[in-house]
C-alpha cells in the first residue's frame, strides 16, 4: 500500500513539474499553403513570427503564422495588384501598386488603407519598396524613376511622393526593368536589380545617379527580390528557380556570387524575405496559367 501512495504521489509531482516546463515547440513547417487563386508576389516578414504576403489578382494581405503556417486575409485588396512589400515598426505596411501605379500605406491593426499616393498616370509598374527610417523607396520596372515618401516626425507620411529620376549607367529596355531594391552594406546607398538585363546597380537616393557593380562579369537575369543581410545580398532570380548569394564590398561598388541556391519546390519565387535561420520564398507560378482554384505555397530554405 504504502508503494502504491509512493508511485501515486511521484506520479502527481511529476505533472505538476511538467506543467510548468514548456512543451518543445513544433516544428516550423518549410512549406505551407496560401490560398487558391491567390497569385502572391511579395513577401515582408515581421514584426515577430508573422508574415505578409500580396496578392496580384486582387491586392489582398495575407498574414501568415510561420509557426504554424496557417493564416488568414487581413486586409482587402482593392482590386488591382499588391507587390513589393514593407513594414516600418510602426504597425504600417508600405505596398508596390503594380500597373496601377501607385502605393498605399496600411494600418496592420485595422486592416484599413491609412494613405494612398498616385505615383504614376499611364504606363508604369511599381513593383517594389524598401525603407531607410527616414523615407520609403519604391522602384517602377516600366519608368526610370524612383518614387519617395519622405517620414516626417513620428514616422509621418507626406502628402505627396517624390520622384526621382534615374540616371547614370542603367538604360531601360523592353521588358521588366528596375525590380528588386535593398540598402547598401554601409547605408549609404541603394541597391536595384533590372531584371532584364541581369544587371545590379548602386544608386544615390538623393540624385538617382546610378553605377553599376562590379560582379566579374555575372548577371542576375530575371533578377526580382532582393535581401541584404549584412554583406551578403541575396538576389532571387524567378524564372531561374535560383537564389544567387553575392558577397559585396562594403561600399556595394563590387561584389562576388559565392553560391547559388535551389530547391526541387521552387515554382518560380519572386522574393526572399528571413526570419530566424531561413529564407521563405513565395512561389508566383508565372508559369502556371492561373486560376481561382490554382495552389500556391511558400517555401522555406536554409540560406
Amino acid at each position: 500500500m504504502r508503494s502504491a501512495i509512493l508511485k501515486t504521489a511521484l506520479s502527481a509531482l511529476a505533472v505538476i513539474l511538467l506543467a510548468g516546463v514548456p512543451a518543445q515547440a513544433a516544428a516550423k513547417p518549410d512549406t505551407f499553403s496560401l490560398p487558391n487563386g491567390f497569385q502572391p508576389e511579395g513577401i515582408e516578414i515581421g514584426p515577430g513570427p508573422y508574415a505578409y504576403f500580396g496578392s496580384r489578382a486582387t491586392g489582398d494581405i495575407y498574414r501568415a503564422d510561420l509557426r504554424t503556417g496557417k493564416g488568414a486575409v487581413v486586409s482587402k485588396g482593392p482590386g488591382t495588384q499588391s507587390l513589393g512589400l514593407k513594414t516600418d515598426g510602426r504597425g504600417r505596411l508600405f505596398v508596390a501598386g503594380g500597373s496601377a501605379g501607385n502605393a498605399r500605406v496600411i494600418d496592420l491593426r485595422t486592416g484599413a488603407v491609412a494613405k494612398s499616393y498616385t505615383l504614376a498616370t499611364g504606363t508604369s509598374f511599381v513593383n517594389d519598396v524598401i525603407l531607410d527610417g527616414r523615407a520609403a523607396y519604391f522602384t517602377d520596372s516600366a519608368n526610370p524613376v524612383l518614387y519617395k515618401l519622405e517620414l516626417g516626425r513620428g514616422g509621418a507620411l507626406p502628402a505627396e511622393a517624390v520622384k526621382i529620376p534615374l540616371t547614370g549607367a542603367i538604360q531601360y529596355t523592353t521588358g521588366n526593368n528596375a525590380n528588386g531594391i535593398a540598402p547598401s552594406p554601409d547605408g549609404r546607398s541603394l541597391l536595384i536589380v533590372q531584371s532584364n538585363t541581369g544587371k545590379l546597380f548602386e544608386v544615390d537616393p538623393s540624385s538617382g545617379v546610378t553605377t553599376e557593380v562590379d560582379l566579374g562579369g555575372e548577371l542576375l537575369t530575371n533578377g526580382d527580390g532582393l535581401l541584404l543581410s549584412g554583406r551578403t545580398l541575396y538576389a532571387v532570380q524567378n524564372r531561374l528557380n535560383t537564389i544567387a548569394v553575392i558577397r559585396l564590398s562594403r561600399d556595394a561598388a563590387s561584389g562576388q556570387i559565392v553560391n547559388r541556391l535551389t530547391d526541387p519546390r521552387f515554382d518560380v519565387p519572386t522574393t526572399v524575405a528571413a526570419y530566424g535561420h531561413r529564407l521563405y520564398l513565395p512561389n508566383a507560378r508565372f508559369t502556371t496559367p492561373p486560376t481561382p482554384d490554382t495552389p500556391y505555397t511558400v517555401v522555406a530554405v536554409k540560406p
